[in-house]
């Protein structure tokens, strides 16, 4: 099998992102907020919105599976307070297991968290809880940052996430490091902001001692690993100049392959090893253009894959199906209700 690890349900009905506008008004004004119930959206909506995208592109483009989560820049930690993103997270991961059991042999789900600044990390375990347990997640992602730019909250590796970790660590399910949106108008959300995220989370890991306390807690970085790979000698100096190594973060922390040209993707297949990269696309998300010199979409990064031919079976197997099977388990027991 092909599966893409980080697919975002960005072609959702229209009636959803109008939903959440009524909530965040109402908030805003002080009213009291739609209901979840006032959401309807049938699954005939749902089809129509999915089919001719990302199952479209999915076939096109060779690929078998995508792990399937909320949009992230509409994740919107910064908005409202813990309450609304509660509401919010749970209407949009409710959305996502709905496309996913209609399609469940192409959708694994993935949730989102109701994170909200300055509030406990604790305060996401109900709704994880819910989506792996009573729902069928196999993973969520997670905002390092729910300010939105500021960076008010103690970092990813405080004891303050801590209580999140042990219930991640006791579910047995990874998160995939993800900001939402930018709320600073100098610091452009997809091209700055997720690259920014995705670099200072792997820093305070590198920083910490982290994986000391929770050895089997996983991480997966995406968008290539942010500025990671393609500086990896400067990463792996900062931490010989501290004492430390940083190839033992590499049995807790992985990087997906969003990386949209050739000459990305060949630095990162030869700096990272095979066992630490996940084939991903983010189809449909930051970048949806086609590049004029291959006529192909950017983000259809198996492209990249078959232009540079450089894997040997044994790596196309871990970075295509068996390592996304070993960091998400949860996705083998989705896999095997299929058969």
């Amino acid at each position: 099998m092909i599966i893409d690890c980080h697919g975002h349900f960005t072609t959702a009905p229209a009636a959803l992102g109008q939903w959440r506008e009524q909530q965040i008004t109402a908030f805003n004004d002080g009213m009291q907020a739609p209901r979840p119930s006032a959401l309807q959206i049938s699954d005939d909506e749902i089809r129509l919105a999915i089919e001719p995208w990302q199952l479209k592109f999915l076939h096109e483009r060779g690929s078998d599976m995508i792990l399937f989560s909320p949009i992230a820049s509409h994740m919107g930690h910064s908005v409202g307070d813990e309450a609304v993103s509660r509401v919010w997270s749970q209407v949009a991961n409710d959305l996502v297991h709905r496309a996913c059991r209609l399609y469940p042999q192409h959708l694994a789900p993935v949730c989102q968290l109701p994170q909200s600044p300055g509030a406990s990390p604790a305060g996401c375990i109900e709704e994880l809880r819910r989506c792996v347990e009573d729902l069928g997640f196999v993973g969520c992602n997670l905002n390092p940052d729910p300010s939105g730019g500021f960076w008010r909250d103690p970092p990813i590796t405080d004891p303050w996430w801590y209580p999140l970790y042990e219930e991640m660590v006791r579910l047995d399910v990874p998160a995939m490091i993800h900001v939402s949106g930018s709320c600073l108008h100098c610091v452009h959300t997809t091209g700055a902001h997720y690259l920014h995220g995705d670099t200072t989370a792997f820093m305070q890991m590198l920083t910490s001692d982290l994986f000391d306390r929770f050895p089997t807690l996983r991480f997966v970085i995406p968008h290539g690993g942010g500025a990671i790979p393609y500086h990896w000698g400067r990463y792996r100096g900062i931490a010989q100049d501290m004492g430390r190594d940083i190839d033992e973060l590499l049995s807790n922390v992985f990087f997906d392959t969003c990386v949209y040209h050739s000459n990305g993707l060949e630095m990162l297949l030869k700096t990272i090893p095979s066992k630490n990269i996940l084939f991903a696309s983010e189809m449909l998300g930051a970048v949806r253009g086609v590049n004029p010199d291959t006529g192909h979409y950017y983000d259809d990064t198996k492209y990249y894959f078959d232009e540079l031919d450089m894997l040997d079976p044994k790596d196309a197997q871990l970075i295509f199906e068996d390592n996304v099977r070993a960091i998400y388990p949860r996705l083998n027991a989705h896999l095997d209700a299929l058969t």
